[in-house]
């Protein structure tokens, strides 16, 4: 690539992403509702079809189960299909192909036959979407074994997680936070970052640990600054990588600190925050100070837009969970 750094929001880098994956092998291919000539709802492939052709980059008829079947029998045969599902809640009818089929063959054949496939989903709230448009789906591909899920935070981390993804040799369920589709920042297309089964410490803090991921990693650094002008020093860890989960970084970060609090945007029952707050209470039991608390959505179906702003975790309600974290034992 002759350019190194350079600025884009984080649809750009998802079409940057798929550009050049497909412009370095050929058996990739991309594929769903709308994607084609319109470039999908969020324009994550606006202009592909046009540089790469009706054969690569393709629509679909709507049929999730339809379309995520045809990508097992591609990836079955030696293609590396990438497919969107338009919005989380769509994604619903692909779910049996999913748990059934794209989870299960590897195990399934003994490893004679793997699914290289990447399922795409636009996922969680922020954007005042209606019903069946805003739902965080994530614990739902985090328990069923043989899934690889991904969730980026930034632009720089859906470039090479994506790149990475549709290198794999097993399936991923790459989960895309709408509402950060259009923040821009730097993106280096030269320096791999920290691959799959990585988090990352994106503040350092002595206080408290925030635990989070995708759409909530903002407002966990907006809750940390927040903090700062009280006095108080948060650390925030963002997890990227649901499956695999990586223990280590999280651990050590909140060994540092003594304190945890888990933040997503998915209801909190049977939930990722409550994988994640049971794992750090586990491992991290002797270096806790106070028990693991979780800023969640609420158990509710997903609220209309004008409630939206109630069921999402805001910075009021992260540091009121921190400020409960047993302050007064120090």
């Amino acid at each position: 690539m002759a350019e190194r750094f350079t600025k884009m929001s984080m649809a750009q880098a998802l079409n940057r992403a798929l550009r050049d994956a497909m412009a370095d092998d050929p058996t990739v291919y991309v594929f769903g509702e709308d994607v084609g000539p319109l470039g999908g709802v969020f324009r994550i492939t606006d202009g592909i079809t046009d540089d790469f052709g009706e054969d690569r980059c393709f629509d679909t008829p709507l049929a999730e189960s339809g379309i995520v079947g045809m990508a097992v029998g591609m990836a079955m045969n030696g293609m590396r299909p990438v497919v969107e599902m338009q919005f989380d809640a769509f994604a619903y009818p692909a779910f049996e192909q999913i748990v059934s089929h794209v989870a299960k063959t590897r195990n399934r054949t003994r490893g004679r036959i793997t699914l290289p496939m990447v399922i795409r989903v636009p996922y969680a709230g922020g954007i005042g979407g209606v019903e069946h448009h805003c739902d965080s789906s994530e614990a739902y591909y985090t328990h069923t074994p043989g899934l690889t899920v991904l969730a980026p935070s930034t632009p720089v981390d859906a470039y090479w997680m994506l790149r990475d993804a549709i290198a794999l040799p097993d399936p991923v369920v790459f989960m895309e936070p709408k509402k950060l589709y259009w923040g821009k920042d730097e993106v280096d297309l030269s320096t791999p970052v920290p691959g799959i089964g990585t988090a990352v410490v994106c503040r350092e803090g002595t206080d408290a640990t925030l635990v989070t991921y995708g759409p909530s990693v903002p407002t966990a650094l907006e809750a940390a600054e927040a903090a700062a002008q009280e006095g108080r020093s948060l650390q925030v860890v963002d997890v990227r990588s649901l499956v695999p989960f990586d223990d280590a970084t999280v651990c050590e970060a909140v060994r540092s600190t003594g304190r945890a609090v888990v933040v997503a945007e998915a209801s909190g029952f049977a939930s990722v925050a409550s994988e994640i707050a049971a794992r750090v209470s586990e491992r991290c039991f002797h270096s806790l100070a106070a028990p693991v608390r979780r800023v969640t959505g609420f158990d509710v179906p997903y609220p209309p837009p004008k409630l939206e702003r109630h069921q999402l975790p805001g910075v009021d309600r992260i540091l009121d969970a921190v400020d409960d974290l047993q302050w007064e034992d120090q």
